[in-house]
Parts: C-alpha cells; sequence; structure tokens
C-alpha cells in the first residue's frame, strides 16, 4: 500500500500539471509579452521579491519596455520606458486606483472596507486628507512640527559641564526615535496627564511601531495578521491608544486627526482608532528612513555639508533667528523654506537612491493602453505598474546614478534644476519617490518640511561626524521594495556634541 507522502505527491504533481496545462494564462493578439513563473498563484513573485530592480532589468531587456508578469495571482503589466509615464495617467477613465489601495489598507490595519462601491465616504475622506496637510493647513502643521522637534532635540541636550563631550549612536535609531517623537505629537497631540505618562506612551508607542511596521510588507502581499502574534499584539495595542477616549486626554491634536475623527462618525471607536493607525503609518514608515539617508549622505559628503551650514545660516540671518538652547526656539514659516533649493536637492538626491515605490492602477474594463512604445490590449483587472526606481536609476537621466551628488537638482544659477531628458526628450515626470496623478502622496509636502526641519535643527545645534569616516553606505532593504523609501540593512555609527552657541 502506498504511503500518505506517496499520495499526496502524486496528488501534488497532477494538480501541478493540470496548473500548467489549463491554468496559465495565454498570450492574447495586441497583449504585452507575457511571463507566468513556474509556480502556482505566486507565478514571478518570488524573483521579485528577492530584488525588484533587477528582475525588471532583466525582463526589460528580454522583452523590451512593456511586459507582463504574474505576481501573487494578479497579471502585472510593467511600464518601464519614462517617456510613457505621461501616457499612462492619461488613460485615467479606464484605471481604478482606489481598489488595489483600498484593499491592501484594511489588509493591513485590519479596518473596514472604505472603498466607495461599499457605500463609503472616501472622496470626502480624500478632501479631508488634502485639505489637511496642503495649503493654509500646511503652514500651522509645520509649525507645529518644528516646535516639537526642537523639544525632542532639546530634551537630549548634555548639561554644561558635559556640553564638549561627543554622543555616539546610531544614525538610524537616532533618525527614528527623533522623527517618530515629534511627529506623532504633531499629529495626534501631547499628553496632559504629565511628563512621566508622555515619556512612558511614547517609548511604548515606538516599540509596538516597530514591531507592527517589520510585518506590513507581509499584510500587504496577503498574509493574514493572526500568522504574526508579537505584530498583531503591537497592531491592537497602536488602535488602542488612538481611540477617542485616549485622544481626549491629548492637546493640540491636529487637524487632519480631528476631520476625519467626524467623517467617521457613523463607525465604533475601534474602526476609528485602526483608520487613524493607517494614518500613524503613513506619516512615519517612509518618513523616517527619508530622514536617516537625507542625513547621512549629506555628513558623508563635505561639500553637501557646507552648502547646507552656508544656506541654513543664511536663512536664519535673513530671518533674524538666533539658535539658543535655553532661549526662544527657532521659527521659520512656510516661504522661508521653501526658498532652500540647497536642501532641497539633498533631500531629493538622497530620496532618490532609495525610493522604490510600486505606482498601481487596476484596469476597470478591458481597453487598448497607447504609449510611447505602441499599443497594448489590457484586460479587466488587470495591473498597470510603474517602477521608477528603473528611471531613478538610469544612467542617461541621471549619469553616475548610483553616486550621491547634492546639487543635481540645481541649475547653474542654484535654482532648482526641472529639466532631465531620455532619448533626448525632456520628461515630465523624472523624480517620483511621492507616486503620481491621482495616487501622489498627499503628505509629501508635509513630510519633506519635517525632512528639511529636521536637518536645519540638527545642522544648526551640533557638531556632527561620522564615527569611521570613510564608511560605506549601507545595503538598501529590499523587503521592503515597491512601499516607498527603503531603509538601511545596518545602521551607521555616528557622534554629536552641542555647538558653541
Amino acid at each position: 500500500m502506498m504511503s500518505m507522502s506517496l499520495i499526496w505527491g502524486i496528488v501534488t504533481a497532477v494538480c501541478c500539471c493540470l496548473w500548467l496545462i489549463l491554468g496559465m494564462r495565454r498570450r492574447q493578439v495586441g497583449e504585452p509579452p507575457l511571463e507566468n513563473g513556474w509556480v502556482p498563484y505566486l507565478g514571478c513573485a518570488l524573483q521579485f521579491g528577492a530584488n525588484p530592480l533587477e528582475f525588471l532589468r532583466a525582463n526589460q531587456r528580454k522583452h523590451g519596455h512593456v511586459f507582463t508578469c504574474k505576481l501573487m495571482g494578479n497579471y502585472v503589466h510593467f511600464i518601464t520606458n519614462p517617456l510613457s509615464y505621461h501616457k499612462v495617467l492619461c488613460h485615467g477613465k479606464y484605471l481604478d486606483w482606489k481598489k488595489f489601495h483600498f484593499t491592501a489598507s484594511a489588509k493591513a490595519f485590519g479596518h473596514r472596507s472604505i472603498d466607495p462601491s461599499d457605500g463609503n465616504t472616501t472622496d470626502n475622506i480624500s478632501k479631508t486628507i488634502i485639505k489637511t496637510l496642503q495649503g493654509e493647513a500646511l503652514g500651522s502643521l509645520t509649525e507645529t512640527m518644528m516646535e516639537n522637534l526642537q523639544l525632542v532635540l532639546r530634551a537630549r541636550l548634555v548639561p554644561e559641564p558635559k556640553a564638549a563631550a561627543w554622543a555616539t549612536e546610531g544614525m538610524y535609531s537616532f533618525c527614528y526615535r527623533v522623527m517618530f517623537e515629534a511627529g506623532y505629537f504633531t499629529l495626534f497631540g501631547r499628553d496632559l496627564t504629565g511628563q512621566d505618562a508622555q515619556k512612558a506612551l511614547i517609548l511604548n508607542t515606538l516599540d509596538n511601531f516597530k514591531q507592527f511596521d517589520k510585518i506590513f510588507p507581509a499584510l500587504v502581499a496577503g498574509f493574514p495578521i493572526h500568522v504574526f502574534k508579537t505584530g498583531r499584539h503591537a497592531r491592537e495595542k497602536l488602535a488602542e491608544g488612538l481611540r477617542l477616549q485616549k485622544l481626549r486626554r491629548r492637546d493640540h491634536i491636529s487637524e487632519l486627526v480631528r476631520f476625519l475623527n467626524d467623517m467617521l462618525s457613523t463607525r465604533d471607536d475601534t474602526e476609528k482608532a485602526k483608520s487613524l493607525l493607517a494614518v500613524l503609518w503613513a506619516s512615519q514608515a517612509n518618513t523616517i528612513p527619508a530622514t536617516f539617508w537625507s542625513l547621512f549622505q549629506m555628513i558623508r559628503n563635505p561639500e553637501a555639508m557646507k552648502a547646507a551650514t552656508e544656506e541654513i545660516n543664511k536663512t536664519l540671518e535673513n530671518a533674524d533667528q538666533k539658535v539658543s538652547v535655553e532661549g526662544n526656539p527657532i521659527y521659520l514659516n512656510q516661504a522661508q523654506l521653501d526658498a532652500m533649493p540647497v536642501l532641497d536637492s539633498i533631500i531629493k538626491e538622497s530620496l532618490r537612491l532609495s525610493s522604490a515605490s510600486l505606482n498601481i492602477r487596476t484596469a476597470k474594463e478591458g481597453f487598448t493602453l497607447h504609449l510611447q512604445d505602441g499599443s497594448y490590449n489590457i484586460r479587466k483587472d488587470d495591473i498597470i505598474a510603474l517602477y521608477p526606481q528603473l528611471m531613478h536609476l538610469d544612467p542617461e537621466i541621471y549619469p553616475d546614478p548610483l553616486t550621491f551628488k547634492y546639487d543635481r537638482y540645481l541649475d547653474e544659477n542654484g535654482k532648482t534644476k526641472t529639466a532631465f531628458y531620455s532619448n533626448g526628450l525632456k520628461l515630465k515626470y523624472y523624480y517620483m519617490p511621492f507616486g503620481s496623478g491621482a495616487t501622489i502622496c498627499p503628505g509629501r509636502l508635509f513630510a519633506v518640511q519635517e525632512i528639511k526641519q529636521f536637518l536645519i535643527l540638527m545642522l544648526s545645534y551640533f557638531e556632527l561626524e561620522l564615527v569611521e569616516s570613510q564608511v560605506k553606505c549601507p545595503p538598501l532593504d529590499q523587503s521592503r521594495a515597491g512601499l516607498g523609501i527603503l531603509p538601511p540593512l545596518n545602521d551607521i555609527e555616528f557622534k554629536y556634541k552641542l555647538k558653541q552657541l
């Protein structure tokens, strides 16, 4: 009698053969070249997940600028020619950007669907998010962040007798702690119950956020959260801290959080808290690594640090602002922050080298996609994807693309450069760490201002050095490819001490 293991082996082999014969998609006339992969359901997901950039480059060499890959049961059409990016966005009436994003959000944060087709007021929510993160609201939010950053950083200043001593720690850990604390206070307010309670709250929240963020890529990929005991507990604790009864104990809550609570009035407190958790993650998960890369690249490049310091000093002088440990905090308004092209260029170049976002849209119906490279038939429910890292590291667009050049986004007059070319043609889209079109991050302006404020304060208050002056750039954590800014795989030691102010 055959053993059960042998029987199961035969059954599995037969199922795989049937899938290969019957379940594989066949390329039809007018469709892009197709890669089904050899693993049922997963398709090419394992190769893509191991190194998305090299996987896409290999298929680009094999098939050209447009090709289709099966990934986790979905057929994804990759558009890799940046000259075609704006043409994709011109087909907006055939494409739905919400379906994938709302499904992923519900999986990751555990809230009920916010898809408009399910009867929810998502369009109003989207408008509320934009209204409270841009325009006039951005100035108020930026001002609050500047105050909170200085409160957090000043708390780290050493007492006077030890002021001459260097403090040493991991740069990523430092950025994580400072940006998370200041960002959390800015959006969700400060605890009114006292300093000790607030310190305990932020430490616990930070730890839970790290645990939850570790499993976030798996949740977006579709893995159930009950597989991750620690991560599930962390998500529950984070949501618990965002319940309305907890928020009522906090002062200076942002308009964004207050308006969202009002918009979600038909939902219970648990659902509201889970939705606010999405806001917390969105505000921190990419800003923190982006802050690290901006600080790291600036410090290891003496020319960048010199140019940034000069721009900061000039801006503070023109604004009649003095850096002081015990005096009034620095204040720069929106216009003054916007008029700092050197810092803008440093941040852009840092994000160009570290971003790996995946811009996704789903076909509402079958249609023909007209691109720079030709026309292609797309089936209903297929996915159109842009992977801007291919463009960001294209040597034709960005010569010597793996090298950090702090002035890459400055023109010959020191102003912001906007002219970049591919195949002799000026690109409409050449820098896309925040997405594009309808899917562009609504908080991108605030995120850049946060990073800029952090750099201003670090260079104003501290002397900064890398512990190892010739340290190599840490590799990117590819496990988060597709989600935005990739964090470093390992931390970098740096040292800082208070300037003689």
